[in-house]
């Protein structure tokens, strides 16, 4: 059976690590995009984090817009400490006593009263330093990505199948106007030779019947644009097949060069049944772009 490495663009992948009694969540969707995008969104002091976790990611996204969000929990029960800014306290104490001296006042304060001045009581959250959890954060970006990965190579693998079967469809296409071309040319030959024959009465009037159908056998010549054609197929087809590399910019230009063949072929052929085919491959194309779009 063969296998594809056509991936869609279009994925969802969570990965989840708890650590140090911190739960670490990751969640990474990706969407359509020419280039690579990536947009990280982390809690405030986990920036430093960044470029670690982007390099985890960028191999598996290398085309397409990629939004990671980092959720962390536990953090909030980290514990609190507080602590008495003395020199403060010993200068509003000796300030007191100065003023009680200066004007004759009693003026005491409390231990409650000092504690409740401000910023003489300060109350601090014990440091977590973010580098310590890098490793838990990497292996849940691992994780989420290993599963975006199979979502893509799943989708990937549908749209290589319609793919397939669109190319296949094409070129069967391609091979009913190749055969259909001889006989447009004798068409109008034949039509000629009757209009000829009814106004006409001389010797020669069929060598320039013969001349002007093969005048009309090399306007009509469409065997360049078939064969670029089938040349367009074929590299579709191979990069559906065998390519290791994203393939959805390159299909997505070979389908326009196959639609400006395809537009020449039905300008040139100027017969109805060609002009039926070209309107089918056209359509074919259309839907094939479509899918394109979704390819890395």
């Amino acid at each position: 059976m063969t296998t594809t490495t056509i991936r869609s663009m279009t994925g969802y992948g969570r990965g989840e690590v708890t650590q140090q009694g911190v739960r670490i969540v990751v969640e990474i969707k990706t969407g359509n995009h020419r280039f690579q995008e990536l947009v990280l969104r982390m809690p405030p002091g986990w920036l430093s984090l960044e470029d670690a976790v982007k390099k985890v990611v960028q191999p598996v996204v290398r085309r397409g817009r990629g939004d990671i969000f980092v959720h962390v929990e536990g953090m909030e029960q980290l514990p609190r400490t507080f602590s008495i800014d003395w020199g403060l306290v010993d200068s509003i104490v000796q300030s007191t006593t100065e003023l009680n001296q200066r004007y004759g006042i009693a003026t005491t304060l409390s231990a409650t009263e000092l504690l409740q001045l401000p910023e003489v009581l300060k109350v601090e959250e014990a440091r977590f330093e973010v580098q310590s959890l890098q490793a838990p954060l990497l292996e849940a970006v691992q994780s989420a990505c290993e599963q975006l990965s199979m979502m893509r190579r799943r989708e990937g693998e549908a749209l290589y199948h319609d793919l397939l079967e669109r190319s296949k469809l094409l070129q069967q296409y391609c091979e009913a106007i190749q055969e259909h071309v001889p006989k447009v040319v004798l068409a109008y030959q034949n039509r000629l030779e009757k209009r000829m024959s009814e106004w006409l009465d001389h010797e020669g009037w069929m060598d320039r019947i013969r001349g002007e159908a093969v005048l009309f056998a090399d306007k009509v010549d469409i065997e360049e644009e078939l064969t670029r054609l089938h040349s367009h197929l074929d590299q579709v087809y191979r990069a559906l097949i065998d390519s290791k590399e994203p393939v959805g910019r390159r299909l997505d230009f070979l389908l326009q060069e196959m639609n400006r063949e395809v537009n020449t072929i039905g300008s040139k052929a100027n017969d109805a049944q060609i002009g039926a085919f070209v309107v089918e491959c056209k359509s074919e194309m259309e839907k094939m772009r479509e899918q394109v779009q979704n390819i890395e």
